[in-house]
């Protein structure tokens, strides 16, 4: 009997304590709910602002010289000069490389010989005709004589030319792929020529963005070879016809190339910004998301109270940081940034200039929690 009167003494105790403990747990959940009526929600704002907005697609593409070719020959012949070295800069119609040509020299020198005979000839028979000493007849086979051997004068002209290379406009030349004294035949590459004062870059963008696409919109373009360097420049075509596998046409933007830091066949990233327009735009961190409904928290004056109002907004792009809305919103309205996450449609809130330290913030909760 005294063991079972010990038993049910202690289950008593044991009961006695866990209301004690529910009745401690009841005060400090009424000492939270009292510190946070106590005080308003601090808050950050920010102004509905009026901006300028871009929409902005990112690509790959490689770069190409603005002009590269390489220079070939058309006859089977020796060379007998060279007149650049690798990598050397040459201007347009500059004389690289002579091949064999005496016999064309000394057909040359004859052709010219013969044409200005046959010019001599006819100047003298017109001065007969025109006295009447001479027959039309004997002019026309004059005219005809000086016509042929002008001819004859502009194919030697032709042949000779075959035996010189000459650089069609001003670039740069590759490797020298010849010697002196080889024997070369048509198609034997000499060297390669190449623009790079200005650079292509060709990339494709997605057909939806073809109503925005137009020549002069501004790139940047940035590699890999150079991490810290941005690359300026503007698209100067747009191909005529849509890739029908990817649904991506292909545009070409030019870049200046002054500093000749790009090379043909370098990787570039591609920033192509289009429809720049007027916005209006808040920090993307205001946003609520809810579903596939967004909004934002609007701060109203009430009789001098900072009240919030929750407010469905429409997004039309995105970027870094921010956002533009179409509708819900006005310039000059301010929306909360931090903080809403403890605010309800309708409670007053206090403003703080800057964002407060969240562990100052929640330092009387902790306090309380830790004296109980």
């Amino acid at each position: 009997m005294e063991i079972m009167s010990r038993v049910i003494g202690m289950q008593k105790r044991c009961k006695y304590m866990r209301c004690a403990k529910t009745i401690a747990a009841m005060g400090i959940f009424l000492t939270l709910s009292q510190l946070s009526f106590a005080q308003s929600v601090k808050v950050m704002v920010e102004t509905v602002r009026e901006g300028s907005f871009r929409d902005r697609t990112e690509a790959l593409g490689t770069l190409r010289a603005n002009e590269t070719v390489e220079l070939t020959v058309n006859v089977t012949e020796s060379i007998t000069a060279i007149h650049f070295e690798d990598g050397q800069e040459v201007k347009a119609n500059e004389l690289l490389v002579e091949m064999t040509s005496s016999e064309e020299s000394a057909l040359l020198v004859e052709a010219q010989t013969t044409a200005f005979e046959a010019r001599r000839q006819l100047d003298r028979i017109q001065l007969l005709v025109n006295s009447g000493t001479a027959s039309e007849s004997l002019l026309d086979q004059r005219t005809r004589e000086y016509e042929a051997a002008q001819a004859r004068l502009i194919a030697t002209q032709s042949r000779l030319k075959d035996r010189i290379v000459t650089a069609p406009f001003d670039g740069v030349v590759g490797l020298r792929n010849v010697s002196l004294g080889a024997l070369v035949r048509p198609g034997d590459i000499i060297t390669t020529l190449t623009d790079s004062s200005r650079m292509k870059l060709d990339f494709t963008v997605p057909s939806v963005f073809l109503p925005l696409l137009k020549k002069g919109l501004p790139v940047v373009a940035t590699t890999r070879a150079y991490r810290d360097q941005e690359f300026h420049g503007e698209v100067a075509g747009i191909n005529n016809q849509i890739d029908p596998i990817t649904r991506a046409i292909t545009v070409r933007a030019i870049l200046p190339n002054d500093s000749d830091m790009l090379k043909p066949g370098m990787l570039m990233r591609i920033d192509l910004s289009m429809n720049e327009r007027a916005a209006l735009v808040i920090p993307e961190e205001s946003l609520i998301p809810e579903g596939s409904s967004n909004y934002v928290l609007v701060v109203n004056d009430n009789d001098g109270k900072p009240i919030a109002e929750k407010r469905e907004v429409t997004v039309a792009s995105r970027r870094v940081g921010e956002v533009e809305i179409t509708q819900g919103l006005q310039a000059g309205e301010r929306v909360i940034t931090h903080g809403g996450f403890k605010v309800k449609p309708g409670s007053a809130v206090q403003i703080f200039e800057t964002l407060p330290n969240d562990a100052k913030a929640d330092q009387p909760l902790r306090a309380a929690v830790k004296s109980l």
